[in-house]
């Protein structure tokens, strides 16, 4: 059998083996995060200044904001998905070398979008911050806002038939799907943004939280390598769900996995945001 030609597993141009959207992703990926940690490197910050953050917090929680429970439930149905389309797989359930290619192809063009989508839309906040002016007032309102979300999170782990849950737009399954199902370069690309804007109800708490840190700080180049070194880690568990994703059996392990300890992640990411919050309302 072969895998099909049509739809968002469709071949991709091949560079030194590896389809062409993978390959600009990863020159993508290191070119960021090469110039972010060579500025940081190169031009030592206070990070009592920046509110304590240091390199190792903002990765650890752009890491954890990855594994969010919204975010990753639609991953997961991204990568459920994307392999039902892979008809050149053998007896057991392993896709053929072409069939990798192809999944591999189509996931960087979801990864890539997501990435960009998540990263404007921080830039977008810290340029609204700075609009709103450079008093810590801005940064304390963003921080209170941060806060409610937080708690807001807590109440949905320990109360979740209380109230409105936080939770993506109701219809981004079917409007994600949809997009896959166009199939194509552009299929993906919108699936991709979809999950990058439809994500930040749910999942904005910390990426706020992080914003309104670097707003107070005063932001300028040293604000926005450590947004993209963020952002580079928010999307480190896409990277790992996509080379997952091949295997029916690491992918069931996955979303169980996520599944039994989704109530813990979202708590242990709202008192994150909770200590965040309060060291920077306490700071200023």
């Amino acid at each position: 059998m072969t895998a099909p030609t049509a739809g968002p597993l469709q071949a991709h141009r091949l560079v030194m083996g590896w389809p062409l959207p993978a390959v600009v992703l990863a020159v993508m990926l290191g070119s960021v995060g090469i110039a972010a940690s060579a500025y940081v490197l190169a031009v030592p910050f206070d990070a009592a200044a920046f509110g304590g953050l240091t390199i190792p917090t903002v990765l650890v929680a752009g890491v954890a904001d990855g594994f969010n429970p919204c975010a990753f439930a639609l991953l997961v149905l991204f990568a459920t998905y994307t392999l039902t389309l892979v008809n050149a797989v053998t007896a057991n359930g392993t896709p053929t070398i072409e069939a990798r290619r192809r999944l591999l192809g189509a996931g960087s063009l979801y990864v890539g979008a997501v990435f960009v989508t998540y990263f404007i839309i921080g830039l977008g906040l810290l340029s609204f911050l700075g609009w709103m002016g450079r008093d810590h007032l801005v940064a304390r309102i963003a921080s209170i806002i941060a806060l409610g979300m937080a708690l807001w999170m807590l109440k949905d782990v320990f109360l979740p038939g209380v109230g409105p849950s936080m939770m993506a737009p109701a219809g981004t399954h079917g409007r994600m799907q949809k997009a896959m199902e166009r199939g194509g370069l552009a299929g993906m690309l919108i699936a991709g943004v979809l999950i990058g804007i439809c994500t930040v109800p749910c999942s904005g708490a910390m990426y706020l939280q992080i914003t309104a840190v670097l707003h107070a700080s005063g932001g300028g180049a040293t604000g926005f390598a450590l947004l993209a070194l963020y952002n580079i880690a928010f999307i480190a568990p896409l990277l790992i769900l996509l080379g997952a994703v091949s295997d029916r059996r690491v992918l069931g392990q996955l979303g169980r996995w996520n599944r039994s300890n989704s109530p813990w992640i979202k708590a242990g990411i709202a008192l994150a945001v909770i200590v965040m919050s309060f060291g920077l309302l306490v700071s200023m």
